[in-house]
């Protein structure tokens, strides 16, 4: 087949010839292209609105696990919220207990009126220089605490050893022996061999004697608790008293008893009245003590140092 091209304005033409193999594929191709170009388009346009949806359906679901860390943070800082304040709740019991220990020690300890006042802040204060070092970055707030109550319980420890301490020694000093069983008045006999007052034959006195004015009190050389309180043949209204550790001391010729079996006393606590109860010539207290169950010499009790 021959085909012929003329062009309109020069006037000119050119002609070529094709066989129908060539002239069918070429129309064929014109045809193809705009369909194939539509098809492309629309798969494309399918492609595009299918991975839009896709990717909007994780977003979702990592909106989803997003909340869900956000209501766990929620959760967990309103835990952590209220574990501190029980723990704040805690500690700060624990400094009451330590300011009550604090004041029970300085009274144990007899220290100076006020000089240990745990019933106020120390004082503290000074001059401030700036401080041109690195920028200081609090600890945390659950590190804080942690640290607070191990110095708390460290505190604690230790003040409950001086406690203990001081107690003992307290104790010791109150069970110690020492001094006389009078406020006021002098020594009138001593112990051992004497003159009777009474048929003034040679006889063994168990005891010291103090004369002093009748109502005059009579008060113990130690703690301890009361085992006797009554009348006994020859020294009229007595008192006996165990202090432990093998120690009893006894104080005769009262007047008047203040004191109760059973009854627990501290040292230099008035136990009774003096008198001439009993076999006595005047007001006076006759003074025994005893280590062991066997009577002893009150003179070195009555002579050495209070500790």
């Amino acid at each position: 087949m021959k085909f012929i091209i003329v062009d309109n304005r020069s006037g000119k033409h050119r002609s070529f010839s094709a066989n129908g193999l060539l002239i069918g594929l070429t129309v064929a191709g014109l045809i193809g292209i705009p369909s194939a170009a539509g098809y492309l388009s629309y798969r494309h346009g399918v492609g595009e609105a299918g991975l839009t949806g896709e990717m909007v359906g994780k977003w979702r679901e990592v909106l989803k696990e997003q909340q869900r860390d956000i209501e766990h943070a929620q959760r967990n800082a309103l835990e952590n919220l209220e574990a501190s304040a029980l723990r704040l709740a805690k500690l700060q019991a624990r400094i009451v207990r330590l300011d009550a220990l604090g004041q029970r020690l300085t009274t144990v300890a007899k220290l100076d009126q006020g000089e240990f006042d745990f019933t106020r802040p120390p004082g503290l204060g000074g001059p401030e220089s700036p401080y041109d070092g690195a920028t200081y970055n609090p600890p945390e707030y659950l590190q804080v605490l942690n640290q607070l109550a191990e110095d708390i319980e460290n505190r604690e420890r230790q003040l409950g050893v001086l406690e203990t301490l001081l107690v003992n020694r307290k104790i010791q000093s109150d069970v110690f022996l020492a001094g006389r069983p009078i406020k006021k008045g002098w020594m009138s006999s001593r112990f051992g061999l004497r003159n009777d007052p009474i048929t003034g034959k040679r006889a063994w006195h168990n005891g010291v004697d103090f004369a002093g004015s009748e109502g005059d009190p009579v008060v113990t050389v130690a703690a301890g608790v009361v085992v006797y309180a009554g009348p006994r043949n020859g020294y009229g209204k007595m008192v006996e008293l165990n202090h432990g550790g093998g120690y009893a001391t006894r104080y005769g010729h009262h007047k008047e008893l203040i004191v109760q079996v059973g009854d627990i006393v501290k040292k230099g606590q008035v136990v009774g009245l003096m008198g001439s109860s009993g076999r006595a010539t005047g007001p006076h207290v006759h003074f025994e003590v005893f280590k062991n169950g066997r009577v002893v010499d009150p003179s070195s009790y009555i002579h050495r140092a209070s500790r």
